[in-house]
Parts: C-alpha cells; sequence; structure tokens
C-alpha cells in the first residue's frame, strides 16, 4: 500500500477511478509550506493549466487535499495518468491528517511544463471544487476555489473530416499503427506531432481515446460505456466537448481516416 496526496482533480474519487485508481481508504489532508497553483501547461490548449503545488515561504500557505491509500498495484497506472516525467514529477511530501503526520506520495509540475499565465478550464475547476465539496475541505478554501478565474476559448465549429477517399479502421486495426489515434469516430496520425505531445504518442497510439475523454468531462459519473458511443446515447453536452477535441486533435495531428466501432 502507498499513500497519495491529491490537491487538484484527484480529490475527486469520480476522477481518480476513472483514471484505474481504487482507494482502499480516503480522508482530509493538508499540506503546509507549499501553495496550489494551475500552471502547468495541458497538452491541448483548450484545457488550460491543470494543479500544480509550489513551495511557499509566506506564512501560514497551505494546500488542501485528500489522502488517499492505495494499493501497490495502483501507482503504475497514476503515474501513467499523471505523465510521470513528462509533465510531473513524484515526490514525497509530510501531510497533516487527523491521525497526525504521515507522508505521501504526490505530483509536482516539470519547470519545462510550467506557464504561470495558464488558468484551469471551467471542466478542471469543477472537477476539483467538487472533490473538494466531497471531502468536506473547509469553506474558506472551497470558497477560493470557486472563485478562481478560469480559461475561456471561442465555441468550436462542428468538425469537418477533410475532403477525399480515407480507409476505415476497425480498432483491431488501429492497433497495428501505433502513431495513430481515434477520437469519436475520427482517426488521426500522431507522427508529427509538437515535442509537447512526445508522452502522448505512446499513451494515446493504437487506441480510441473517445471513452477516455468522455469520463474526464466534469458531469461523468464513470459510467459511461463504449455502447454509449456505439448507439449514440450522448449527451450535448458530451458531444460538444468531443466535438472540442475533435478540432484540438486536427490541430495537432493529421487526419487520415475514420472508425468504424462495430
Amino acid at each position: 500500500m502507498f499513500r497519495y496526496f491529491g490537491y487538484g482533480s484527484n480529490m475527486s474519487l469520480t476522477a481518480l477511478r476513472a483514471k484505474g485508481v481504487e482507494p482502499l481508504a480516503s480522508r482530509r489532508a493538508e499540506l503546509y509550506g507549499w501553495r496550489l497553483r494551475f500552471n502547468v501547461q495541458h497538452f491541448f490548449r483548450h484545457e488550460g493549466g491543470v494543479g500544480n503545488i509550489e513551495r511557499s515561504e509566506v506564512p501560514g500557505d497551505r494546500v488542501l487535499g485528500v489522502l488517499h491509500e492505495c494499493p501497490d498495484d495502483a501507482l503504475s497506472p497514476l503515474d501513467a495518468m499523471e505523465a510521470l516525467g513528462h509533465g510531473y514529477d513524484r515526490i514525497t511530501v509530510d501531510v497533516e491528517t487527523d491521525g497526525g503526520r504521515v507522508s505521501a506520495l504526490t505530483y509536482v509540475g516539470m519547470p519545462e511544463f510550467i506557464d504561470d499565465r495558464c488558468l484551469p478550464s471551467r471542466r478542471y475547476l469543477n472537477i476539483v471544487v467538487d472533490g473538494a465539496r466531497q471531502a468536506g475541505l473547509d469553506t474558506g478554501y472551497l470558497g477560493d476555489l470557486m472563485a478562481q478565474a478560469v480559461h475561456r476559448t471561442d465555441p468550436y465549429p462542428p468538425f469537418v473530416p477533410p475532403s477525399g477517399d480515407h480507409p476505415v479502421f476497425d480498432t483491431a486495426a488501429l492497433a497495428q499503427f501505433p502513431a495513430y489515434t481515434s477520437l469519436y469516430g475520427a482517426v488521426f496520425d500522431m507522427s508529427d506531432a509538437r515535442p509537447l505531445h512526445e508522452y502522448l504518442k505512446g499513451f494515446f497510439g493504437g487506441r480510441d481515446m473517445t471513452l477516455f475523454h468522455l469520463k474526464r468531462l466534469d458531469t461523468s459519473d464513470g459510467t459511461e460505456s463504449m455502447d454509449d458511443i456505439l448507439h449514440g446515447r450522448l449527451s450535448e453536452a458530451q458531444r460538444d466537448y468531443l466535438n472540442g477535441y475533435l478540432n484540438e486533435y486536427a490541430r495537432e495531428y493529421r487526419y487520415v481516416g475514420r472508425i468504424d466501432y462495430r
């Protein structure tokens, strides 16, 4: 078992479970001498910045969060979902709990991914606030989170695939192309993606990411399934969210075809 201090979206049990981590137990915890930031660049520009912690010399500064006790086999998926070595580093901190001070793992942004101009998206901040509320963090801290300015983007136009003849893949065929990834019916080639996406080439490559993104929407309850996607049982908010990502995938990658989920 290991202890993990979550201070951002991973305060939410729904968000943590979507990452394949099922804690054995969770409770409030406080990290003194640090401050909360949202200055780690998300891989996709429309998502703004995501949570980070920085050391602080200001007396009384603290980060509130949740101490999760996790089975050992949860560490590998947690590292993968936090992009260990490609966005975040993993460190050990001492946090205060109602049972005293304990050591726990947590993640801090890597210098090359930090941009102090970043703000969290409304989607991300909603998950953070919901997790803080579920954990029963103090009302003043919760109020500060709710007052946090957010990153805003213009609405996306409906994604339209490029004209021309393009091949059709199924999920088995897609898996044979490690530089390809698919989203909501469209297949993209990540080969020439910018350096920031090197990690995603390995994480997204050969896979369909539709369900991955749906489970990260702030309205997710973790029950979304490929059957929902196949039969079009998506809400307008879910379709809008995927359309935004389709536009961003098209900005970052090259469209190469479509996928047949059946």
